[in-house]
């Protein structure tokens, strides 16, 4: 290591002589140049004269608590990596530190461990956001493949995800249904050092309660009716990769606590088990919901709030990027040409008009299912406006292919039903999502209406 590796300089802040001194010992020995200050004015003077990569920052000091150090570096000095100490651990103390932009905080006393973990936690943040210069041109697609778009909102996006990955911080994703919250999460992943391990994502509104603790956490047998033997939980499944809790706001407030924890203490237990389990994993989620509304309605708690909106990205919706329509449908056609074996070639300029009018309120989700219903229920090679569905080109008479005679709306359902299996070739997933029902309710009008399936 160079002397005076600007990256490599390392402040320790601390009223207390023990501290700082014991501080500096340990990071001495990884290597690197320590300098001390007693308080928090003379820290502001020692950054005026040379900024430090990162400080280590007590919070309650005689002189200037060390909040409004905090605020003061974010502010004046952007790129130095803050950590705070506290010998007063209190949930609002950290959601403070969270909120005003520390990288992370130790709680006194601190093992020798945690101290080196934090500091090497942050020289790699540090290191790798540098390596992202601001401005430069955006190079390749590597990470975004399955995310479509060149709008101006998108290239917004694309930027704060690059520069968001190559940290471990949480990352908090917000946007529409449809908007591509997941496809984002799993951008953030591939471009991370942690892209060689596992991208595990849950639906939390998928599980019910009493399923999701012991889907994440797992159970050891016999620690409830029912555990006839040792479960390893998802966060077992995530270590050392990425974690992603979609729709989190479906959490219950008990989960949202145990979550909580496990985040400021990176360890868990399994259900019935007293054994900690470390984890090292990063922690991506989403909602569909303004959080800052749900924790003032009661329903989610405030310091998770701040701890998962380290990093907070907002997907704009598709009506504010009207322009990547036609990279989507270009991008959709191909994929259900291929699934439908179809031979959809494009679609003519009065019905592409059409679709970058509409509104699109299920963002690319309803896209992405508009064209796939299209290129498998429609008899053309290019897409016309009288082969969008009524609600987008506003016309009338969706279903002239029953015209033929009149018929009960039960005559109606069972054709319109076979004419889609007919089309999907049976594949009942794909017809039951372009009915817009469920698998199991489009087996029980099968079977209603004693309808072949094998085609």
């Amino acid at each position: 290591m160079r002397e005076n590796d600007p990256n490599k300089q390392i402040l320790v802040v601390d009223d207390e002589d023990a501290i700082r001194t014991g501080i500096a010992q340990v990071l001495s020995r990884l290597g690197l140049k320590v300098a001390m200050a007693a308080g928090g004015l003379l820290a502001l003077e020692m950054m005026a004269r040379r900024p430090y990569a990162i400080v280590l920052l007590d919070i309650k000091m005689p002189d200037l608590d060390g909040l409004e150090v905090l605020q003061r570096l974010r502010q004046d000095y952007p790129g130095t990596e803050v950590i705070m100490i506290t010998g007063f651990p209190s949930i609002q103390g950290a959601v403070e530190c969270i909120k005003h932009g520390a990288l992370d905080y130790l709680v006194k006393p601190f093992r020798i461990d945690d101290l080196e973990a934090v500091v090497r936690k942050a020289l790699d943040h540090r290191g790798q956001r540098a390596r992202q210069e601001p401005g430069e041109p955006e190079a390749g697609r590597e990470g975004f493949e399955f995310i479509i778009g060149e709008s101006p909102a998108m290239k917004k996006v694309f930027a704060k995800i690059r520069r968001a990955a190559p940290s471990d911080s949480t990352v908090l994703l917000t946007g529409e249904s449809g908007t591509g919250k997941e496809l984002a999460a799993r951008a953030i992943h591939l471009l991370s050092s942690r892209r060689d391990q596992e991208f595990v994502p849950v639906d939390c509104s998928a599980l019910v309660e009493t399923l999701l603790e012991s889907e994440l956490f797992g159970h050891v047998k016999g620690s409830f009716t029912g555990a006839h033997q040792t479960k390893h939980g998802l966060f077992e499944l995530a270590n050392h990769g990425t974690f992603f809790f979609d729709e989190i706001t479906n959490l219950s407030l008990n989960i949202q606590a145990k979550l909580l924890r496990v985040i400021q203490e990176r360890e868990f237990m399994q259900v019935g088990s007293q054994k900690r389990i470390k984890l090292d994993i990063r922690i991506i989620a989403s909602s569909n919901r303004d959080l800052n509304e749900a924790v003032k309605a009661g329903s989610f708690r405030e310091d998770l709030f701040y701890r998962l909106s380290v990093i907070p990205i907002l997907l704009p919706p598709l009506r504010e990027r009207r322009g990547d329509i036609p990279l989507l449908v270009e991008h959709f056609l191909p994929k259900y040409n291929q699934k439908g074996n179809r031979e959809v070639t494009g679609i003519s300029p009065a019905a592409m008009k059409m679709l970058s009018a509409y509104a699109w309120p299920g963002n690319v989700r309803e896209l992405e299912h508009t064209i796939e219903r299209i290129v498998i229920l429609e008899d053309a090679d290019i897409i016309q406006p009288e082969h969008l569905p009524s609600f987008i080109s506003q016309r009338q008479g969706e279903f002239q292919v029953f015209t033929e005679e009149d018929h009960t709306l039960e005559d109606l359902e069972k054709r319109y039903i076979q004419f889609v299996l007919r089309r999907t070739k049976g594949r009942r997933q794909d017809a039951a999502r372009i009915l817009g029902i469920n698998r199991k309710t489009l087996s029980n009008k099968i079977e209603k209406y004693n309808l072949r399936v094998n085609w």
